[in-house]
């Protein structure tokens, strides 16, 4: 039974899964990734200004499917089935990608306009036109805005309250232009009230309410089991192919020294004496 109520679930709301399933394979990507490789697909797929400036639709596009910090993959599961596959089953998957689409393309752009009017005024630093810039948080403040208008009154102005407070205290506080672009995006997602206009709000009824909790939270447990089995495959990758190149290294020979040109002397004044090897000078160790 619960597993026919998971199939449901995830057939109601084919976007937001595909969505986190490609952000599982990311996340697995980068948590098996060298140091080096993981920096480089970090800032390659950045919506930074850097990036902007060289391929904007790319990395627009792009950053929306990956996360900086792959073992936060299993609380953006939760938030997921929390909030996107809701507004998904509710809106539509057509509507629920446009309001998703317009905060996050939106919320970029702003902010890191933003950030260069900030760079230009010497108030930061140029380094960070190169910053790391990727994540679905826009999308997802995008789509707790829009829920505001599935949550019936009077609960409405209580949510609508919370919200508000949660991305715009870090503002308050010294946000930065990630905490800026949460903020717009959750206003874009509260711009988007007209394609909720013929949509019912929630009607509360115990029964279904409880049945749907049981079927997000048992979708939730799966994927968080399928976030956690996943970073340790990738993490016994990791250390296997360490211990491999660590086995080569230690394997490998030293190269044999170049042999001495005839009639040459060492600086002791007398020749090398054949098979002896010649005395090397120390290496400095950085």
């Amino acid at each position: 039974m619960v597993v026919d109520g998971i199939r449901r679930w995830v057939r109601s709301s084919p976007g937001t899964h595909i969505w986190l399933l490609i952000i599982g394979i990311t996340s697995l990507v980068i948590a098996s990734a060298s140091e080096g490789l993981e920096a480089f697909l970090l800032h390659r797929n950045s919506s930074n200004i850097h990036e902007l400036n060289k391929h904007p639709f790319e990395s627009l596009l792009i950053s929306g499917f990956w996360i900086e910090t792959p073992s936060s993959f299993a609380l953006y599961a939760v938030l997921f089935e929390v909030v996107h596959a809701n507004v998904e089953r509710w809106l539509g998957t057509l509507r629920w990608l446009c309001v998703v689409a317009v905060a996050h393309v939106a919320a970029t752009l702003i902010s890191q306009e933003i950030l260069l009017r900030a760079i230009e005024s010497h108030s930061a630093p140029r380094s960070m036109k190169h910053v790391v810039d990727i994540g679905v948080s826009y999308g997802l403040a995008g789509a707790v805005g829009v829920l505001t208008y599935r949550v019936p009154r009077p609960w409405r102005w209580l949510y609508l309250v919370g919200a508000v407070a949660f991305f715009a205290l870090p503002l308050l506080t010294g946000g930065t232009f990630t905490d800026v672009g949460h903020a717009i995006a959750l206003g874009l997602g509260l711009a988007c009230w007209s394609l909720t206009r013929d949509r019912p709000p929630w009607r509360w009824d115990a029964g279904r309410a409880r049945h749907a909790a049981l079927e997000a939270a048992g979708a939730a447990r799966q994927a968080a089991g399928a976030a956690k089995q996943a970073a340790d495959a990738a993490r016994q990758a990791a250390g296997a192919a360490r211990e491999a190149a660590l086995s080569r290294r230690g394997d490998a020979p030293d190269p044999p020294d170049p042999p001495d040109p005839p009639g040459r002397r060492a600086a002791t004044g007398r020749r090398d004496a054949p098979g002896r090897p010649r005395s090397r000078p120390p290496r400095s160790r950085r």
